[in-house]
């Protein structure tokens, strides 16, 4: 029976992961699943306890049952809101209203052991991701007026137990990259065309990709309640390539300045070091440490098929690094509390290199969820977050190429529900 099951459970997963948009606003996508949400994912690289562990530390797959799969998704509802102070746009008025909305980040996974010490599984997820739309118009609209970027990440691993107390994992990422931008046009440099703004025109900027990156991951086990995690996700280099079309009131203009574009990206690496530790037969300690190297990001350079440069997305990406903590408490054997806190630090180096499709600030997160387990096979989790996001401050000055000072502050938050279900067969 077992034999029969599988086969049909890989079509199901790839059909759960890819309905629907995988996007949410900011850029990394920690929701890979939801039982680590309620702790603020402390303790992700080593927890290892359903076969969501494939994306965070494939070689957790060695603390699963024979079969395991997971299925899950994240609700993300985020707020954007900007109060100006004195931005410069000529014939650009408005705040944008509420910047943020709704994303929706599903994931899957499956595992099975090959013997008693190898696993192999595939996990599917949305790594990164960012969404932020304006309504229009608003004194930002030459800088952006829309931004979407989806990923798409299909992971297949593999895990051996080389003994009681060490297992090793690794896993190769198929990756694919969408993303649509939209501004009003700006024409510095165009010949034939006064410098300034168009504000009845729009540029709408579509690109994509698939490349491969790996991952590599150990789980120690030093004492019986103790668990210790190091997982190591690589950068994944896309050579996006697509088009930029203008719309607006005048044919010609939009026919002379539509053409292909491209542009290369390096979405960054990534450093987890994660604790799991019980505490007698009730409390589990967890904790998280994490590195990402947004460095790998100073800037996005824009071109046009021919070469010509089109814009440059000036981000100055800072690396980050993320720090969490965690409690869980059984209250029997059906059901398990969770709880977490995070310090979560933005790439965003300053007001000045703010960007207006990214407006986001360091910020705190609050978790807390349950999961309940009807029998020993399955588990049940929710999970609830709120992150709390300092005021983000904007002093972007792209005068010099048309587009715009925006200066004030942005008020933000977010929203994150999840849930999840786990079997073993």
């Amino acid at each position: 029976m077992q034999k029969n099951i599988t086969p049909r459970l890989i079509p199901a997963l790839l059909a759960v992961a890819f309905s629907g948009g995988a996007s949410a606003s900011g850029f990394q996508l920690l929701e890979q699943n939801a039982s680590g949400l309620g702790n603020a994912y402390a303790g992700s690289a080593a927890v290892a306890e359903n076969a969501s562990t494939i994306f965070y530390n494939p070689a957790g797959m060695t603390q699963l049952q024979d079969r395991e799969f997971s299925l899950g998704a994240s609700a993300i509802k985020t707020s954007f809101k900007f109060s100006d102070n004195g931005s410069i746009a000529p014939g650009l008025s408005g705040d944008g209203g509420d910047g943020g909305g709704w994303g929706f980040v599903p994931n899957a996974y499956l595992s099975w052991a090959l013997t008693k010490d190898w696993y192999i599984g595939l996990g599917i997820g949305a790594p990164f991701g960012l969404k932020t739309e304006y309504n229009t118009p608003w004194v930002g609209a030459a800088q952006s007026t829309k931004f979407d970027l989806k990923t798409y990440n299909i992971n297949p691993s593999i895990a051996w137990r080389a003994n009681e107390w060490l297992s090793l994992g690794a896993g190769v990422s198929w990756q694919k990259v969408d993303a649509e931008y939209v501004r009003t046009v700006g024409t510095n440099g165009v010949p034939g065309v006064p410098t300034g703004l168009l504000p009845n025109s729009t540029a709408t900027l579509n690109l994509d990709d698939t490349a491969w990156g790996w991952n590599i991951g150990a789980l120690f086990k030093p004492a019986a309640q103790t668990k210790i995690g190091v997982s190591y996700r690589s950068k994944v280099k896309y050579e996006t390539s697509g088009d930029v079309s203008i719309n607006g009131p005048s044919p010609a203009f939009n026919a002379a300045r539509s053409s292909g574009a491209k542009a290369e990206i390096d979405m960054p690496d990534t450093f987890i070091l994660s604790l799991v530790q019980g505490i007698g037969d009730k409390w589990e300690l967890l904790g998280d440490v994490s590195w990402t190297g947004w460095s790998s990001i100073p800037q996005v350079d824009i071109y046009r098929s021919s070469g010509v440069p089109l814009q440059t997305l000036g981000t100055h990406f800072d690396d980050a690094w993320r720090f969490a903590l965690g409690a869980n408490y059984k209250i029997d054997e059906a059901i398990k509390l969770r709880f977490g806190i995070a310090y979560d630090q933005t790439p965003v180096p300053s007001a000045e290199h703010r960007l207006t499709s990214l407006p986001d600030n360091s910020r705190t997160w609050f978790s807390t969820g349950v999961q309940w387990k009807p029998n020993k096979t399955s588990a049940l989790d929710a999970g609830l977050a709120y992150l709390y996001v300092k005021d983000a401050d904007i002093n972007n000055n792209q005068l010099a190429d048309a587009r715009g000072w925006v200066k004030g502050s942005y008020n933000d938050s977010v929203w994150i529900l999840g849930a999840q279900y786990s079997m073993g067969f």
